[in-house]
């Protein structure tokens, strides 16, 4: 089963290019793992403490998604960003394992669009890269991880990412199938946008030491609630998931050292173990997630979130999704000069 796509695809807006553009150039290619058949590099954490609250028993409903009328106000306040400061990189772009200057001004300006990097470090390192990949994600670019000149184009002057739910809750994560990005809000603000690598849709195995049995990976849609986290790593048939939040059975938000370009798990959600410690340490128990672009579908391995041991005995099972609907937000006409 190969992962669905939104019928629809929000986009954010752009607004006016400033006099100069950016230019750069970095690339890197990174491997899959965890939730993933092959498995990845260990990071240096450990399984020493976890939040459980029973998992709802029905799914969330979905907000609408067509035009609210008047008396209707959104959950997601306006922001605006101004246009990006002018930097003059050398002939090969900035790449990875750069520093100065140039760098950090790359790196305020994804921050300034809530991509997760730091602005005052000036290393184009990994998590620069995920922002990059992030971006070009968000705005429907190839996904090279190379910081071009199209790229920076685009970048200089996009406004912030545009709701998939304007009027769901003020906070809540939203996670695109189609794009791969998760966007998270936090009282009607975008505070973070990262690149998730979701379920292939290919038939696996998990070998007999592990569990046995066959499953195909899917990361089903639908409106669910985090009910339960765990710090550090922890292992089972859908893989190795560090600094797990789980939302729906056994799938969770978690971290993985190895996030691809498109679907690779065995049905979680990877983001980058950079962002993995944030997110975990912010998400709070009930917060809702919704999954664009998926149909409803079990679990693979029918797999529930493990019991703490401390809440009594596990939920009866994960709760029923329902097929969210297409985002309406319509895409921008403004196009590349």
């Amino acid at each position: 089963m190969s992962p669905s796509s939104l019928s629809s695809t929000a986009r954010p807006g752009v607004v006016p290019r400033s006099g100069r553009l950016w230019a750069a150039l970095a690339g890197v290619a990174l491997v899959a793992a965890s939730c993933n058949t092959g498995g990845g590099a260990k990071a240096a954490t450990g399984n020493t403490s976890s939040t459980s609250a029973p998992a709802p028993t029905t799914a969330l409903p979905m907000p609408t998604t067509t035009a609210a009328p008047s008396t209707t106000t959104s959950t997601t306040k306006p922001e605006t960003v101004t246009t990006a400061p002018v930097i003059t990189p050398g002939p090969n772009g900035l790449v990875k394992g750069m520093t100065g200057p140039a760098v950090q001004q790359l790196r305020q300006r994804l921050a300034d669009l809530r991509f997760d990097v730091d602005p005052a470090r000036s290393s184009y390192d990994s998590p620069t890269y995920f922002a990059v990949v992030a971006f070009q994600k968000q705005q429907n670019l190839p996904r090279t991880g190379q910081a071009d000149q199209n790229t920076l184009n685009l970048l200089a002057r996009a406004a912030l990412g545009a709701p998939m739910l304007p009027n769901g809750e003020p906070t809540r994560i939203e996670i695109d199938l189609k794009r791969q990005i998760l966007q998270y809000w936090i009282g009607g603000r975008l505070t973070k946008v990262l690149p998730v690598s979701t379920g292939s849709g290919q038939r696996y195995c998990v070998p007999a030491s592990k569990g046995g049995g066959c499953a195909t990976a899917v990361t089903p849609g639908g409106s669910f609630r985090v009910n339960r986290k765990i710090l550090g790593l922890r292992v089972s048939k859908l893989g190795e998931l560090y600094n797990p939040m789980y939302f729906n059975g056994g799938i969770a938000i978690h971290g993985e050292p190895a996030v691809p370009n498109q679907p690779a798990s065995h049905g979680c959600v990877r983001i980058p173990m950079n962002s993995s410690m944030g997110m975990f340490n912010s998400v709070s128990i009930g917060t809702p997630v919704y999954v664009l672009g998926g149909k409803a579908a079990p679990v693979p391995f029918n797999e529930l979130a493990p019991p703490d041991p401390a809440a009594g005995p596990p939920p009866p099972g994960p709760p029923a999704a329902t097929t969210p609907p297409a985002a309406t937000i319509p895409a921008p006409t403004t196009t590349l000069g």
